[in-house]
Protein backbone atom coordinates (compact mmCIF):
# COMPACT_ATOMS: atom_id res chain seq x y z
CA UNK A 1 0.00 0.00 0.00
CA UNK A 2 1.58 3.33 -0.76
CA UNK A 3 1.21 5.97 1.52
CA UNK A 4 -0.57 8.94 0.58
CA UNK A 5 1.40 12.23 -0.19
CA UNK A 6 0.21 15.97 0.64
CA UNK A 7 1.38 19.24 -0.81
CA UNK A 8 -0.85 21.51 1.35
CA UNK A 9 -1.15 20.78 5.34
CA UNK A 10 -4.89 20.73 6.10
CA UNK A 11 -5.82 23.38 8.43
CA UNK A 12 -8.67 21.96 9.92
CA UNK A 13 -8.96 18.03 10.18
CA UNK A 14 -12.44 17.79 9.38
CA UNK A 15 -14.16 14.99 10.84
CA UNK A 16 -16.84 13.98 12.61
CA UNK A 17 -17.91 11.35 15.42
CA UNK A 18 -21.68 11.42 13.98
CA UNK A 19 -20.54 9.62 10.43
CA UNK A 20 -17.64 7.48 12.16
CA UNK A 21 -18.66 3.93 12.01
CA UNK A 22 -17.02 0.53 11.71
CA UNK A 23 -15.48 -0.25 8.60
CA UNK A 24 -14.19 -3.51 7.02
CA UNK A 25 -10.77 -4.01 8.13
CA UNK A 26 -8.51 -5.08 5.03
CA UNK A 27 -7.42 -8.45 4.68
CA UNK A 28 -3.82 -8.94 5.86
CA UNK A 29 -0.84 -10.91 4.90
CA UNK A 30 0.54 -13.47 7.32
CA UNK A 31 2.63 -10.39 9.10
CA UNK A 32 0.01 -8.00 9.17
CA UNK A 33 -1.45 -6.42 12.81
CA UNK A 34 -5.03 -6.19 11.99
CA UNK A 35 -6.26 -8.58 14.20
CA UNK A 36 -10.19 -7.29 13.59
CA UNK A 37 -10.28 -9.70 10.23
CA UNK A 38 -9.31 -12.56 8.71
CA UNK A 39 -5.47 -12.91 7.71
CA UNK A 40 -4.64 -14.91 4.38
CA UNK A 41 -1.61 -16.52 4.83
CA UNK A 42 -0.12 -18.39 1.53
CA UNK A 43 1.60 -21.49 1.98
CA UNK A 44 3.73 -23.14 -0.95
CA UNK A 45 4.57 -27.08 -1.07
CA UNK A 46 5.49 -29.42 -3.34
CA UNK A 47 1.72 -29.42 -4.64
CA UNK A 48 1.86 -25.81 -5.30
CA UNK A 49 0.22 -22.90 -3.04
CA UNK A 50 -2.10 -23.53 -0.28
CA UNK A 51 -4.40 -20.77 0.01
CA UNK A 52 -4.90 -20.81 4.09
CA UNK A 53 -7.97 -18.47 5.95
CA UNK A 54 -6.71 -17.89 9.38
CA UNK A 55 -7.61 -15.31 12.16
CA UNK A 56 -3.70 -13.67 13.06
CA UNK A 57 -2.92 -11.78 15.97
CA UNK A 58 -0.16 -9.80 15.85
CA UNK A 59 2.00 -8.95 19.10
CA UNK A 60 4.54 -6.13 19.18
CA UNK A 61 6.98 -6.24 22.38
CA UNK A 62 10.25 -4.45 22.80
CA UNK A 63 12.76 -6.70 25.49
CA UNK A 64 15.23 -5.01 28.01
CA UNK A 65 17.55 -6.46 30.18
CA UNK A 66 18.04 -6.07 34.08
CA UNK A 67 20.01 -2.79 32.98
CA UNK A 68 17.40 -1.03 30.82
CA UNK A 69 19.17 -2.10 27.58
CA UNK A 70 17.73 -3.24 24.82
CA UNK A 71 18.07 -6.45 23.47
CA UNK A 72 17.46 -7.14 19.82
CA UNK A 73 19.09 -10.31 18.92
CA UNK A 74 16.23 -13.08 20.01
CA UNK A 75 14.53 -15.86 18.31
CA UNK A 76 11.55 -17.13 18.30
CA UNK A 77 11.88 -19.69 21.13
CA UNK A 78 12.91 -16.91 23.35
CA UNK A 79 9.34 -16.06 23.76
CA UNK A 80 6.53 -17.05 25.55
CA UNK A 81 2.97 -15.79 24.93
CA UNK A 82 -0.49 -16.78 26.32
CA UNK A 83 -4.21 -15.60 25.77
CA UNK A 84 -6.26 -15.47 28.50
CA UNK A 85 -4.11 -17.09 30.75
CA UNK A 86 -3.65 -20.16 27.52
CA UNK A 87 -0.63 -20.68 25.83
CA UNK A 88 -0.32 -20.12 22.00
CA UNK A 89 1.91 -21.25 18.97
CA UNK A 90 3.92 -18.30 18.14
CA UNK A 91 3.67 -19.43 14.34
CA UNK A 92 5.20 -16.03 12.86
CA UNK A 93 7.70 -14.32 14.06
CA UNK A 94 10.49 -11.15 12.91
CA UNK A 95 12.43 -8.16 13.74
CA UNK A 96 10.19 -4.91 12.92
CA UNK A 97 12.84 -3.29 10.89
CA UNK A 98 11.52 -5.34 8.02
CA UNK A 99 7.99 -3.97 8.38
CA UNK A 100 6.87 -0.44 6.88
CA UNK A 101 6.25 2.22 10.20
CA UNK A 102 3.06 4.29 10.27
CA UNK A 103 3.75 6.92 12.59
CA UNK A 104 1.56 9.98 13.89
CA UNK A 105 2.53 12.84 16.19
CA UNK A 106 -0.23 14.14 18.45
CA UNK A 107 0.87 17.73 19.84
CA UNK A 108 -0.54 19.76 22.29
CA UNK A 109 -1.27 22.96 21.48
CA UNK A 110 -3.63 24.30 24.29
CA UNK A 111 -2.80 27.36 26.38
CA UNK A 112 -0.51 25.61 28.69
CA UNK A 113 2.00 24.60 26.50
CA UNK A 114 2.75 27.98 24.91
CA UNK A 115 6.09 28.28 26.23
CA UNK A 116 7.27 24.35 25.21
CA UNK A 117 5.95 24.99 21.51
CA UNK A 118 9.38 26.06 19.96
CA UNK A 119 11.39 23.21 21.38
CA UNK A 120 8.96 20.74 20.34
CA UNK A 121 8.65 21.75 16.99
CA UNK A 122 13.02 21.39 16.86
CA UNK A 123 13.41 17.99 18.20
CA UNK A 124 10.21 16.70 16.35
CA UNK A 125 12.01 17.35 12.83
CA UNK A 126 15.11 15.82 13.94
CA UNK A 127 13.16 12.89 15.24
CA UNK A 128 11.21 12.25 11.79
CA UNK A 129 14.71 12.58 9.72
CA UNK A 130 16.32 10.06 11.83
CA UNK A 131 13.44 7.47 11.93
CA UNK A 132 11.79 7.61 8.66
CA UNK A 133 13.01 5.32 6.17
CA UNK A 134 11.72 4.91 2.69
CA UNK A 135 9.02 2.48 2.96
CA UNK A 136 7.71 4.31 6.70
CA UNK A 137 5.60 7.50 6.64
CA UNK A 138 4.16 10.16 9.29
CA UNK A 139 1.55 12.37 9.71
CA UNK A 140 1.28 15.47 12.60
CA UNK A 141 -1.61 16.27 14.34
CA UNK A 142 -2.32 18.99 16.83
CA UNK A 143 -4.87 19.24 19.66
CA UNK A 144 -6.73 21.96 22.03
CA UNK A 145 -10.27 22.70 21.86
CA UNK A 146 -9.82 21.21 18.16
CA UNK A 147 -8.42 18.54 16.56
CA UNK A 148 -6.26 19.53 13.28
CA UNK A 149 -4.74 17.77 10.75
CA UNK A 150 -1.28 19.54 9.78
CA UNK A 151 -0.38 16.90 7.38
CA UNK A 152 -1.08 13.55 6.20
CA UNK A 153 0.95 10.45 5.74
CA UNK A 154 3.58 11.43 3.62
CA UNK A 155 7.51 10.12 3.68
CA UNK A 156 8.80 13.58 3.31
CA UNK A 157 10.76 15.22 6.00
CA UNK A 158 10.27 18.39 4.31
CA UNK A 159 6.28 18.30 4.71
CA UNK A 160 6.31 17.05 8.27
CA UNK A 161 9.12 20.01 8.82
CA UNK A 162 6.79 22.51 7.43
CA UNK A 163 3.85 21.56 8.97
CA UNK A 164 5.22 21.82 12.32
CA UNK A 165 6.23 25.35 11.76
CA UNK A 166 1.76 25.50 11.12
CA UNK A 167 1.53 24.48 14.94
CA UNK A 168 0.15 27.30 16.86
CA UNK A 169 -1.90 27.88 20.25
CA UNK A 170 -5.39 28.11 20.27
CA UNK A 171 -7.30 28.39 23.58
CA UNK A 172 -11.08 28.87 21.84
CA UNK A 173 -12.19 30.83 19.98
CA UNK A 174 -10.40 29.96 16.61
CA UNK A 175 -11.70 27.53 13.77
CA UNK A 176 -14.08 25.10 13.84
CA UNK A 177 -13.03 21.53 14.45
CA UNK A 178 -14.66 18.41 14.86
CA UNK A 179 -15.36 18.60 17.97
CA UNK A 180 -17.34 21.77 20.38
CA UNK A 181 -14.78 24.25 21.96
CA UNK A 182 -14.80 24.22 25.34
CA UNK A 183 -15.86 27.63 27.15
CA UNK A 184 -12.09 28.90 28.99
CA UNK A 185 -9.87 26.07 26.72
CA UNK A 186 -10.03 22.71 26.45
CA UNK A 187 -7.54 19.74 25.40
CA UNK A 188 -9.37 17.33 23.45
CA UNK A 189 -6.14 14.55 24.17
CA UNK A 190 -9.00 11.88 24.08
CA UNK A 191 -10.63 12.75 20.63
CA UNK A 192 -6.69 13.21 19.05
CA UNK A 193 -5.77 9.51 20.17
CA UNK A 194 -9.30 8.18 18.34
CA UNK A 195 -9.38 10.09 15.37
CA UNK A 196 -5.74 9.30 14.40
CA UNK A 197 -6.61 5.72 15.40
CA UNK A 198 -9.24 5.23 13.72
CA UNK A 199 -9.51 7.68 10.45
CA UNK A 200 -6.05 7.53 10.17
CA UNK A 201 -4.07 4.63 10.90
CA UNK A 202 -7.20 1.83 10.53
CA UNK A 203 -6.06 1.48 6.34
CA UNK A 204 -2.43 1.06 7.33
CA UNK A 205 -0.23 -2.22 7.55
CA UNK A 206 2.76 -3.04 9.29
CA UNK A 207 4.15 -1.29 12.52
CA UNK A 208 1.86 1.39 13.42
CA UNK A 209 2.67 4.26 16.61
CA UNK A 210 0.97 7.48 18.00
CA UNK A 211 3.38 9.43 19.96
CA UNK A 212 1.68 12.65 22.16
CA UNK A 213 3.80 15.64 23.57
CA UNK A 214 1.39 16.75 25.87
CA UNK A 215 1.04 17.44 29.59
CA UNK A 216 -1.72 14.78 29.74
CA UNK A 217 -4.51 16.75 30.85
CA UNK A 218 -7.81 16.04 28.78
CA UNK A 219 -10.36 19.18 28.92
CA UNK A 220 -13.74 19.03 26.46
CA UNK A 221 -13.02 15.78 24.50
CA UNK A 222 -16.38 14.04 23.50
CA UNK A 223 -14.44 10.62 24.15
CA UNK A 224 -13.66 9.02 26.96
CA UNK A 225 -9.82 7.98 27.93
CA UNK A 226 -11.09 4.06 27.66
CA UNK A 227 -12.96 4.85 23.67
CA UNK A 228 -9.22 5.86 22.85
CA UNK A 229 -7.37 3.12 24.16
CA UNK A 230 -9.99 1.30 22.71
CA UNK A 231 -9.42 2.29 19.13
CA UNK A 232 -5.91 2.22 19.67
CA UNK A 233 -6.04 -1.30 20.91
CA UNK A 234 -7.99 -2.41 17.89
CA UNK A 235 -6.08 -0.16 15.25
CA UNK A 236 -2.98 -2.30 16.61
CA UNK A 237 -0.81 1.25 17.78
CA UNK A 238 1.30 2.12 20.36
CA UNK A 239 1.23 5.07 22.09
CA UNK A 240 4.19 6.83 23.61
CA UNK A 241 3.75 9.51 25.84
CA UNK A 242 6.59 12.70 25.78
CA UNK A 243 5.44 14.58 29.47
CA UNK A 244 6.22 18.18 29.12
CA UNK A 245 5.07 20.25 31.64
CA UNK A 246 4.90 23.70 32.06
CA UNK A 247 4.83 23.67 36.08
CA UNK A 248 4.32 27.51 36.04
CA UNK A 249 0.76 27.66 34.08
CA UNK A 250 -0.64 25.28 36.33
CA UNK A 251 1.19 26.94 39.67
CA UNK A 252 2.70 26.29 42.59
CA UNK A 253 2.63 22.85 43.72
CA UNK A 254 0.83 22.25 40.56
CA UNK A 255 -2.42 22.01 42.20
CA UNK A 256 -4.81 20.66 39.98
CA UNK A 257 -2.59 18.81 37.65
CA UNK A 258 -2.94 14.66 37.20
CA UNK A 259 -2.18 14.31 33.51
CA UNK A 260 1.01 12.02 34.20
CA UNK A 261 -1.41 8.98 35.44
CA UNK A 262 -2.98 9.31 32.62
CA UNK A 263 -0.24 9.26 30.10
CA UNK A 264 0.95 5.86 31.74
CA UNK A 265 -2.46 4.36 31.46
CA UNK A 266 -2.17 5.06 27.55
CA UNK A 267 1.20 3.88 27.34
CA UNK A 268 0.62 0.59 29.67
CA UNK A 269 -2.65 -0.78 27.84
CA UNK A 270 -0.97 -0.34 24.56
CA UNK A 271 2.88 -1.53 24.97
CA UNK A 272 4.38 1.79 24.86
CA UNK A 273 6.08 4.27 28.01
CA UNK A 274 6.19 7.46 29.27
CA UNK A 275 9.00 9.92 28.98
CA UNK A 276 8.94 12.50 31.75
CA UNK A 277 10.86 15.48 29.87
CA UNK A 278 11.88 18.37 32.68
CA UNK A 279 14.40 20.16 30.10
CA UNK A 280 15.10 20.70 26.29
CA UNK A 281 18.10 17.77 26.61
CA UNK A 282 15.66 15.26 27.78
CA UNK A 283 12.94 16.22 24.74
CA UNK A 284 15.56 15.09 22.37
CA UNK A 285 16.86 11.97 24.70
CA UNK A 286 13.38 11.15 24.35
CA UNK A 287 12.85 10.94 20.82
CA UNK A 288 16.40 8.95 20.31
CA UNK A 289 14.79 6.34 23.02
CA UNK A 290 11.87 6.16 20.59
CA UNK A 291 13.67 5.33 17.82
CA UNK A 292 15.51 3.02 19.10
CA UNK A 293 12.74 1.35 20.16
CA UNK A 294 11.05 1.31 16.94
CA UNK A 295 14.01 -0.76 15.13
CA UNK A 296 14.33 -2.98 17.78
CA UNK A 297 10.58 -3.79 17.91
CA UNK A 298 9.77 -8.11 17.20
CA UNK A 299 7.04 -9.09 15.85
CA UNK A 300 5.10 -12.54 17.39
CA UNK A 301 1.57 -13.90 15.62
CA UNK A 302 -0.49 -16.17 16.45
CA UNK A 303 -3.84 -18.24 15.31
CA UNK A 304 -5.75 -17.88 18.68
CA UNK A 305 -6.99 -21.38 19.95
CA UNK A 306 -10.23 -19.52 21.12
CA UNK A 307 -12.04 -18.83 17.93
CA UNK A 308 -14.90 -17.63 19.03
CA UNK A 309 -15.92 -14.46 17.11
CA UNK A 310 -17.52 -12.51 19.60
CA UNK A 311 -15.83 -9.35 19.93
CA UNK A 312 -14.64 -9.75 23.79
CA UNK A 313 -11.74 -8.25 25.08
CA UNK A 314 -8.92 -10.52 25.14
CA UNK A 315 -5.58 -10.52 27.41
CA UNK A 316 -2.31 -10.83 26.29
CA UNK A 317 0.83 -11.79 28.21
CA UNK A 318 4.43 -12.40 26.57
CA UNK A 319 7.02 -13.40 28.27
CA UNK A 320 10.55 -14.20 27.49
CA UNK A 321 12.06 -17.54 28.29
CA UNK A 322 15.93 -16.17 29.21
CA UNK A 323 16.41 -14.84 32.97
CA UNK A 324 16.53 -11.03 33.71
CA UNK A 325 14.72 -10.50 30.40
CA UNK A 326 11.86 -8.01 30.69
CA UNK A 327 9.15 -7.57 27.85
CA UNK A 328 6.80 -5.14 27.05
CA UNK A 329 3.80 -5.61 24.86
CA UNK A 330 -0.19 -4.42 24.44
CA UNK A 331 -2.10 -5.55 27.30
CA UNK A 332 -4.87 -7.30 24.97
CA UNK A 333 -6.96 -7.16 21.64
CA UNK A 334 -10.43 -7.15 20.57
CA UNK A 335 -11.64 -9.92 19.04
CA UNK A 336 -12.94 -10.11 15.55
CA UNK A 337 -17.45 -9.71 15.27
CA UNK A 338 -19.41 -12.64 13.44
CA UNK A 339 -18.24 -14.39 10.20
Amino acid sequence: MKHRKTHRSLRVFCLSLLLLSSAAFLASAAFSQQTDSPSTVLQSDDAGVIKVDVSVVNVLCTVRDGKGRLISNLQRSDFELREDGKRQQIRYFTQETKLPLTLGLLVDSSVSQQRLIPEERRAAAAFFEQVLGKQDAAFLMSFDVNVDLLQDLTGSVDFLRRALGEIRINGGGGMPGPFPSVRGGGTHLYDAIYLAAREVLAPEVGRKALILISDGQDQGSRVKREEAIEAAQRNDAILYGILFVDRSFYGRGSFGYSGESTLKKLAEETGGRVFNIRSDKDLSGAFEQISSELRSQYSLGYSPTNAARDGSFRKIQVKATRRGLRVRARKGYYAPMGG
